[in-house]
């Protein structure tokens, strides 16, 4: 790059892998603090003018990107970019880019790993011991070998959690009305047709799809209901899925018998959200793709999506959430950049 450029990014790290690309790109890269309000992201976008940013913590609506007149790509470390107003950025000429599927693997694990910690009772009974209890006398556990986990979504996290409950001995289903029905042979999981089908036969339901306009509140009081009784719900996708005010009843009748949360309506949770005191839930703090391999993997795809489209080099035009600013000509980048 022959000009000056900023990029800003939302969070105070970065992979050492995707900084050092950065670096070598000649790029001044700046940081906010950890989920960076509102008056924050317009400070640093008026005071650095960037070029691109690599949104990580924090929302980007229209008013904080109308504090940015040289940006032109914002690019999402990770896949979900329900934090980004898109149709704001479309209207600016702003390209969003994401990188799906480099934190799938990280993720279907976490999503294993709240399913056995919840199911399986791990942090009341560690709670529990610790506090001087030994509470084996009137315990009965759950055998999870046999159950059947319904995925809601069947995009690459999904399909990775599907391939790791299979060898725990659970019968995995699941629901994606998107999907290819290739992608169902391939991975041999029974496909259902209604997400209300998938709750009524689901021992456990996990949650894999976007947050969208159609999807906030899919888990409310009426699918809370129809749900098995005694069954169980895990989410690493977004908080916005699940109606939390609908939750927090439905566990503590025990017709939920436990949730396993890594995301919540509110980021980071208010201090009294009642769920965080619910002995059936086990929560963490979004965490499920926050690993050393997917940190770089996200990472660099985050990094090389913005060098590029500034360099007008080709990306793959599935990682472009907004590619209609490029065929209307709307594009503040000068190149569309664009490989079919």
């Amino acid at each position: 790059m022959t000009e000056s450029v900023n990029i800003l990014v939302t969070g105070p790290d970065l992979d050492q892998e995707a900084s050092a690309l950065i670096e070598k790109a000649g790029i001044h890269k700046i940081h906010t603090p950890p989920y960076p309000s509102d008056d924050v992201l317009i400070d640093h976008l008026t005071r650095y003018r960037p070029q691109g940013v690599i949104s990580r913590m924090g929302k980007i609506g229209a008013h904080i990107m109308d504090a940015a007149p040289d940006l032109k790509v914002i690019s999402k470390h990770g896949a979900g970019v329900d934090n980004i107003d898109v149709d704001a950025a479309s209207k600016r000429g702003i390209a969003v880019v994401r990188a799906p599927g480099a934190n799938a693997l990280s993720v279907a694990e976490h999503t294993i790993a709240l399913l056995l910690a919840t199911v399986k009772q791990i942090v009341p009974l560690d709670r529990g011991l610790r506090d001087g209890r030994w509470e084996k006398a009137g315990f009965l556990g759950v055998e999870i070998a046999g159950k059947t986990l319904g995925l809601v979504g069947f995009g690459a996290i999904a399909r990775h959690t599907a391939r790791l409950a299979s060898g725990l001995g659970l019968n995995v289903i699941a629901y994606d009305p998107m999907a290819d029905e290739a992608l169902f042979n391939t991975e041999n999981i029974k496909r259902v047709a209604t997400v209300e089908e998938l709750l009524a036969i689901s021992d456990i339901v996990s949650l894999h799809c976007p947050l969208l306009p159609a999807t906030r509140h899919l888990i409310n009081a009426q699918s809370l209901q129809s749900m098995n009784p005694q069954s169980y719900l895990i989410n690493t996708a977004r908080g916005g899925l699940i109606d939390e005010a609908a939750l927090l009843p439905a566990l503590q009748s025990g017709h939920i018998a436990g949730a396993g949360l890594d995301t919540f309506e509110q980021e980071p949770p208010a201090q009294n959200n009642p769920l965080m005191n619910e002995r059936t839930v086990v929560v963490t703090p979004h965490v499920g793709g926050v690993t050393a391999g997917a940190g770089r993997r996200v990472g660099v795809l985050a990094v090389e999506g913005i060098i590029k489209l500034l360099d007008g080099e080709e990306i793959a035009q599935e990682r472009i959430v907004n590619p209609e600013i490029f065929t209307t000509g709307k594009a503040r980048l000068s190149k569309t950049a664009l490989n079919a």
